[in-house]
């Protein structure tokens, strides 16, 4: 059995999710790994210096032209292109970070916990303050969100450590929960958005049918563990006000404790400590619990409104195995720019470009768009764009869709 190369384990977690996601085999020139690779695994890691020593060993590459391939739904001539669009965004320094942005986003979550502790410490714990508190730290929390995204990502430094480094801070101290999970659960779902039983975002533990391939699927087996018919309903009542207090709160510390997280452990527990000092004081620590699980409740709103607008309206099916920029386009979708939408959704209203760079600082993906949509336009493929209300709603709309599909399936198949 083969050795791992010194210090292997400290590679970014990227790496195990992405290699899932491209053709390998053992290629006769694994020196050629940096231009031979799949894009999947170009758009994840910055850095393909420090992660070529790591792949060498390994043999990693393209299949050659004469072996058999799962992806037969690879368009070259998309890929060529794609490449040449990625040349040409390195070239505009489209990958460069303006730290300033970064420092601001920061700043301006500090200022809104100061602001919610000022108007507890000056108008007391009454009805009006403390609804008031709650709506400004959700919203400090809701931008902390999009701000570990962004560290997570590898898209604000150069050194990838110092991502990870501050990535820890954010997500654990300003949020009180994990590096480790949140990596393991979102590059799975880049490297493969909308792919059932490979993206764990559309993994609804059968609360949900989506798409339009699950519902048939569920209808003929005649499986119905809800109503899925009413699946837009209900959606208001177990969707977005319990998926951050209930699930992902649980899901959290129980992967933290299995798999002996420590440090973003004691991250977490740093915000936890820091929480409690400073409202316990004014609630106690009955009242500062409920108000903690109330602000969980009111920021899980925002995310999963902002998170599901992208892609639990398009297409969610089995693997394509289409190439890369395909893939991405058939997941996601964009909502208009405004200054407004913008810090709403901490820039993810770019989820087409977000996906296809996931590596691109936020402030520079409104640039590369334009060329984005003329790639589409070239290859006639549909390049969607909507407004934010209507991108609300079409959520509604994808879930009453589905499940109309269930219930046919299942009275009629």
């Amino acid at each position: 059995m083969t050795r791992e190369p010194p210090g292997c384990r400290r590679v970014n977690s990227l790496m195990l999710y992405t290699l899932r996601s491209i053709t390998s085999h053992r290629s006769s020139h694994p020196e050629r790994w940096a231009t031979s690779s799949q894009d999947a695994f170009r758009a994840f890691h910055p850095d393909l210096e420090f992660v070529g020593k790591f792949l060498k060993p390994l043999l990693i590459g393209e299949l050659a032209p004469e072996e058999p391939s799962q992806d037969h739904g690879k368009n070259s001539k998309i890929t060529e292109d794609f490449r040449a669009l990625r040349k040409t965004a390195e070239d505009m320094n489209l990958f460069k970070t303006n730290h300033v942005f970064f420092l601001l986003l920061l700043a301006h979550i500090i200022a809104l916990e100061s602001i919610a502790w000022f108007t507890v410490f000056y108008f007391g714990n009454g009805w009006i303050s403390t609804l008031i508190t709650a709506f400004v730290l959700a919203t400090s929390q809701a931008q902390a969100g999009w701000l570990q995204h962004d560290y997570g990502h590898l898209s604000v430094y150069r050194k990838p450590k110092w991502n990870h480094l501050v990535h820890k801070f954010v997500i654990g101290h300003l949020k009180g929960a994990s590096a480790n999970w949140w990596n393991h659960r979102h590059f799975q779902h880049h490297a493969k958005p909308n792919i059932f039983h490979k993206d764990p975002d559309v993994n609804m533990l059968h609360v949900f049918v989506l798409g339009e391939w699950q519902p048939i699927e569920y209808g003929k087996k005649k499986l119905k563990y809800l109503p899925y018919n009413h699946q837009h309903e209900y959606f208001f009542l177990i969707g977005p006000p319990l998926l951050i207090p209930m699930y992902f709160q649980y899901q959290i510390i129980m992967t933290m404790i299995v798999h002996k997280n420590w440090v973003d452990l004691a991250w977490a527990i740093s915000y936890y400590i820091r929480f409690f000092i400073t409202y316990i004081p004014f609630y106690g620590i009955l009242g500062a619990l409920l108000f903690l699980n109330f602000i969980r409740f009111l920021e899980s709103h925002w995310f999963v409104w902002v998170t599901q607008m992208n892609h639990i309206v398009m297409e969610i099916d089995q693997e394509a195995y289409r190439d890369w920029f395909s893939s991405q386009l058939t997941a996601t979708c964009n909502v208009e720019q405004s200054f407004f939408n913008d810090w709403f959704s901490g820039h993810l209203n770019f989820q087409i470009e977000h996906h296809l760079f996931p590596t691109m600082p936020r402030h520079n993906l409104h640039k590369i768009a334009p060329l984005v949509k003329s790639l589409c336009a070239k290859h006639g493929i549909e390049y969607q764009e909507k407004p934010l209300l209507r991108a609300l709603l079409d959520i509604i709309r994808s879930l009453k869709k589905s499940g109309k599909l269930w219930l046919d399936a299942y009275l009629h198949k």
